[in-house]
């Protein structure tokens, strides 16, 4: 039977049209009261990453991995998600991507930016990064992505409301950042054709979700949660469990 450490590595060969391995993060810092899971501390997050690069693994944003792979270079390369644009990204994230060389993908809400995350009934309120503080995460090599306008689910929204959170958020942060928008993610995870149609139609390159089903491709990419719980086993099984239960999935164009 092959080892933890052998098996991630043939894995990693993987050549184009085979699924690619997306992380999902949320806020990183103090998960002591956090009852939807969605916080690691920055321990944990560098106990992750020393894991994935001990294995031959580094993480990159969605983009740098999908134009990797379309290359036929993707080896070795993991995708890393940053949901909802939690201000501790600068302090708790960043940091610890940058001592392991790592890049990400911070998908934010531009309707929400200085604000909280209001959406989740549960739990602390917890601050958004600001405007100027997105842009110093661009400025460090960070891809910024949409989350939407301001995080709802996108299969209850009517048609103005899909096309603010779609093509104007997309608007939105390419004035903001001063480049180009590639990337989408779903609020909640929740997809249906309706709403990756009209993120294709609002230009974006790709679009991240959780588990899309029959949805999968290019713009309804899966991804893994991460937590505060996943250790050296629980990140081995779930990035083997990943690769066998996903289909593959055509490369943006």
């Amino acid at each position: 039977m092959p080892s933890a450490v052998e098996s991630p590595r043939r894995a990693r060969a993987a050549g184009p049209g085979t699924v690619p391995w997306i992380a999902m993060y949320h806020s990183v810092g103090d998960c002591s009261d956090d009852p939807y899971r969605v916080t690691v501390t920055p321990d944990r997050l560098e106990r992750q990453l020393r894991w994935l690069r001990g294995r031959g693994l580094r993480g990159v944003s969605v983009a740098e991995l999908l134009a990797a792979r379309a290359r036929g270079e993707g080896r070795g390369l993991v995708g890393l998600t940053f949901d909802d644009g939690y201000a501790d990204f600068l302090t708790g994230a960043l940091p610890v991507l940058t001592r392991w060389e790592c890049t990400a993908t911070l998908f934010v809400l531009p309707g929400r930016f200085g604000g909280d995350n209001a959406w989740d009934p549960l739990g602390p309120r917890k601050p958004l990064l600001t405007a100027d503080a997105v842009r110093q995460a661009a400025r460090a090599g960070v891809e910024i992505g949409s989350h939407g306008l301001t995080h709802v689910d996108l299969t209850r929204a009517g048609d103005t409301v899909l096309g603010a959170e779609t093509a104007g958020s997309r608007t939105l942060l390419r004035e903001l950042t001063g480049t180009p928008v590639g990337g989408f993610c779903y609020p909640y995870g929740t997809v249906d054709r309706r709403a990756v149609d009209a993120v294709r139609a609002a230009g974006y390159d790709y679009a991240c979700a959780i588990d899309p089903g029959p949805l999968t491709g290019p713009h309804a990419l899966p991804r893994v949660h991460v937590g505060q719980n996943d250790a050296a086993l629980r990140l081995f099984l779930k990035y083997r469990l990943h690769r066998l239960r996903r289909r593959p999935v055509a490369e943006p164009r």
